[in-house]
């Protein structure tokens, strides 16, 4: 998600908070407010996740379908959303959620008019002889004019804009927010449709839709046209989304290291045209990284897609969003886009490999942030990679632990912290220094692609130490949780206890770990036990001087 520009999501949350003020005194003092200004105050309360509540939690979301026309005038949606659901339990209420913007004008399960209410953003439909265990089919017909997003994609919504010529332009952002932003679903990250969803957006017919999945058909009457796309493949509801716009599909193909060949769907405005060829071939130079780290492209019986669209760009799973001016860095004599790359490595960390709630989004961000290194590592050599880790060092801001300690955190508690992105980088560098390459790529490769963690299985920061301390035979557990779970960083003296004689000692030591110590002028990697080490040198020795520790060093 939102590509690693922690201070940018920082400065958001200020401007949400100011603009929540703002909106109080308004409040307090009467002052009139225009539509757009109400969506936008009410997506300041929402956040998605947190305690999976028992009427949800008895709930296994299989599908959905979400069939809506979109009004490019008047800014509103019009339509329904079918929620195919097993019922592990037999219960009075079915609980969906929707944010109260939206009037619910019927609801029918299993195509039987039902009786409901909304209430708190939720949807509360009731049965007084109850509802069976099994399958059920809800659907659910509502309108209305969604949230208008503050700053996409940090704080989401709805995005309507005109592009170049004047055309018609609209994005949609709802990670932080939750799929309840525009359609009735079960708003948990621990629950994916295991049987894909499938949108029919019906639009002006002089626009285009961009969505998930495949293009199934294009259907125009008069002047509008419907717009049906199809997953197959489980995604989170954050990613069941579309954007609109005057594209050109620009088609290309590629190869993937397992000899699958997947089509490569690029809609990218009009007049911007001109950048496609530069796009689509940097997708290809990535798509060979990422597959050399982290296996074959998750989704290659469907199709690698680019949306460009008017914010920042987001990993929509096979239809990842863009802009950045098409502008670039030059690495080593190749262009590289940090967004371009982010987005799309949460192709395997958040789409593929998805975290069971957010209080372990660090897999997901971490991840993909330690990705850009590895890009770093194959198009600038170590040199390039290091840089870029030392950033990350340099930027963890330890104000809290990556892994809060609460029973499944919100989004807003996890991304507050700003950690998960450069600390979740480093930590993983840390770990392929504690363990060595030889152990850690492999692993790496392992967590990407054994279906144990993927697709239709969620994976917590435990499962992730498991493997790990697994496949390296050590108990990494310690290591895990001195990083991930607290904000402290190694303690490390040098003392000079006799003639050319060093103790080294770490004062909070949890484990027996590597270290680089430079003494005389060789490098030695060595154990530092509990009680420490005596180093024999004319000056005092350096300890981890490349920094693959979060420390302080006393002397």
């Amino acid at each position: 998600m939102k590509h690693a520009k922690t201070r940018n999501l920082l400065l958001f949350r200020i401007l949400r908070s100011v603009t929540l003020f703002i909106i109080l005194l308004q409040c307090t003092f009467g002052f009139s407010q225009n539509d757009d200004n109400i969506n936008s105050r009410d997506i300041l309360y929402l956040t998605s996740g947190g305690k999976l509540i028992p009427q949800q939690a008895i709930m296994d979301i299989r599908h959905y379908t979400i069939a809506l026309e979109v009004d490019m005038i008047n800014h509103s949606i019009n339509g329904s959303t079918e929620v195919s659901l097993n019922l592990s339990k037999k219960t009075d209420t079915l609980l969906l959620d929707l944010i109260h913007l939206y009037t619910v004008t019927k609801v029918k399960v299993n195509n039987k008019p039902a009786s409901f209410y909304q209430h708190d953003d939720k949807i509360f439909i009731t049965n007084a002889t109850g509802f069976e265990v099994g399958n059920q089919k809800v659907l659910v017909e509502y309108n209305g004019i969604p949230p208008v997003a503050i700053k996409p994609p940090w704080d989401g919504g709805f995005t309507w804009a005109k592009d170049k010529n004047g055309n018609d332009w609209m994005s949609i952002n709802i990670q932080g927010e939750g799929g309840k932003m525009y359609y009735p679903c079960k708003d948990h990250p621990s629950d994916e449709p295991n049987e894909g969803a499938d949108l029919k957006i019906t639009i002006p017919s002089n626009l285009m839709v961009a969505g998930p999945g495949l293009l199934m058909g294009v259907t125009t009457k008069k002047n509008k046209s419907t717009y049906h796309w199809k997953t197959n493949y489980t995604i989170s509801n954050y990613c069941i989304l579309f954007n609109i716009g005057k594209y050109n599909v620009i088609k290309d193909e590629y190869t993937t290291v397992l000899g699958t060949k997947v089509p490569i769907e690029y809609y990218i405005l009009e007049v911007d045209t001109i950048h496609a060829k530069k796009v689509i071939e940097t997708k290809k130079r990535d798509s060979k990284i990422l597959e050399k780290y982290f296996g074959e492209y998750p989704w290659a019986k469907e199709k690698i897609g680019i949306a460009e669209v008017p914010n920042s760009g987001m990993e929509h799973q096979t239809m990842i969003t863009f802009d950045n001016k098409f502008s670039y860095k030059t690495i080593n004599g190749q262009e590289y886009s940090g967004n371009l790359f982010h987005e799309y490595a949460h192709e395997w960390w958040a789409n593929k490999v998805t975290n069971k709630d957010w209080g372990h989004m660090w897999i997901q961000e971490g991840i993909g942030t330690y990705a850009e290194a590895l890009a770093m590592l194959e198009i600038g050599g170590e040199t390039a990679y290091d840089e870029i880790i030392s950033g990350h060092r340099k930027n963890a801001r330890n104000r809290m632990p990556i892994v809060p300690d609460v029973d499944e955190a919100t989004e807003e508690l996890v991304y507050s912290g700003g950690d998960i992105y450069g600390k979740g980088s480093f930590f993983m560098h840390s770990l392929r220094y504690v363990i060595g390459d030889e152990i850690f790529f492999p692993t790496l490769k392992k967590l990407a692609t054994d279906t144990k963690y993927t697709y239709d299985n969620f994976v917590t920061t435990t499962d992730v130490e498991q493997l790990f301390s697994s496949t390296s035979n050590k108990n990494l557990k310690p290591f895990f949780d001195f990083y991930l779970r607290t904000t402290k960083v190694l303690d490390i003296t040098i003392k000079e206890v006799g003639f050319q004689k060093f103790q080294v000692k770490v004062n909070n030591f949890f484990m027996d770990l590597p270290y680089d110590i430079m003494a005389n002028g060789k490098m030695t990697r060595t154990i530092i036990p509990k009680e420490g080490i005596i180093v024999n040198s004319a000056t005092p020795p350096q300890v981890d001087a490349k920094g693959n520790y979060l420390k302080k060093i006393t002397l």
